[in-house]
């Protein structure tokens, strides 16, 4: 039985690889909204020197964007070796150590996939993560444990004061600030976010709107805060490392949610916005509809096949 899995991920590693292979610069188009123009790869990398942090905002089911950002932090890498950092929204502060011990070679694949409790799509981001352990790289594990966010949108801030101090690592520091204005109102709209199987450990981590007493406002807020805070706690720590942060695109476009967190913990790093979606009219693209939404506009074929279906 053991051989026959390791078969079938051998297999399904190889397609995933070849089918990003077939991949060019046909599948998607890069725009400046600074410029105003069409641009390309080297001029996103060539920018980053004067920022922080380069946040890559997804679809998490866009095959185009996971070729991209195997491709982005390639060449971040190449631009500013080991000065290169990795962080997802996709692992959890709580499985730190099991990403550590993984990436220094000390546990096996098969453990690491079970104790990070890795998303039902890891293999769209399994390139990424082993790029950095064949480089030895940091990767940020940066999100908030669902159970940490659920207990805020039902009970308040006040049941996590009550957390043990152990506990109190895996998230932003309290009291975290809570959304408001602009990025209130677009929460309040907040559509299924992840991938959708039974079996799926990233599905569904926050309601889709308010449920009866839960708090959505609370609850992703504490989830951006403490991708916000994880990045700029490592960043503190790690001065002069740029940072290549993954994340879905409801996270950071129009300078909400992450990006405005990130104020709070250190308003002086400069983070450069990517976001990514697959448009219809592809090639053709009304590039104004997407003026406000990042410095970066990817739009990706929709020819493409997804990585899985959403509902």
């Amino acid at each position: 039985m053991k051989k026959i899995f390791l078969i079938l991920s051998i297999i399904t590693s190889v397609a995933f690889t070849s089918h990003h292979a077939e991949l060019t610069e046909n599948n998607y188009r890069i725009y400046s909204t600074k410029l105003g123009k069409e641009v390309n790869l080297n001029d996103i990398i060539n920018e980053i020197k004067d920022y922080d942090i380069l946040i890559y905002g997804e679809e998490h089911n866009d095959s185009v964007s996971h070729y991209l950002e195997a491709k982005l932090l390639t060449l971040m890498f190449e631009k500013f070796n080991s000065n290169t950092a990795l962080s997802m929204e996709m692992f959890d502060r709580d499985v730190q150590t099991v990403m550590n011990e993984y990436l220094s070679g000390l546990i096996k694949e098969k453990h690491f996939l079970k104790d990070a409790r890795v998303w039902s799509n890891y293999r769209d981001y399994k390139p990424m993560v082993e790029f950095a352990k064949l480089n030895h790289l940091n990767v940020i594990c940066a999100n908030s444990a669902s159970r940490y966010t659920n207990l805020a949108g039902r009970k308040g801030q006040a049941a996590l004061m009550s957390l043990p101090k152990s506990s109190k690592l895996f998230f932003a520091p309290l009291p975290y600030d809570t959304a408001e204005g602009k990025y209130y109102e677009k929460l309040t709209g907040l559509s299924n976010h992840g991938p959708a199987t039974k079996t799926d450990t990233a599905k569904n981590k926050l309601p889709v709107s308010m449920m009866g007493s839960f708090n959505l406002i609370m609850a992703q807020s504490l989830w951006d805060a403490t991708m916000a805070y994880s990045i700029a706690e490592f960043l503190k720590s790690n001065k002069g490392k740029k940072v290549f942060q993954v994340n879905g695109k409801f996270h950071s476009d129009e300078g909400f949610a992450i990006v405005t967190q990130l104020k709070k913990y250190n308003k002086r790093l400069k983070p450069l916005i990517i976001s990514s979606t697959s448009d219809e009219r592809f090639p053709n693209i009304d590039w104004s509809k997407y003026a406000t939404i990042c410095d970066y506009m990817i739009i990706t074929d929709p020819k493409v096949p997804k990585t899985y279906k959403s509902n």
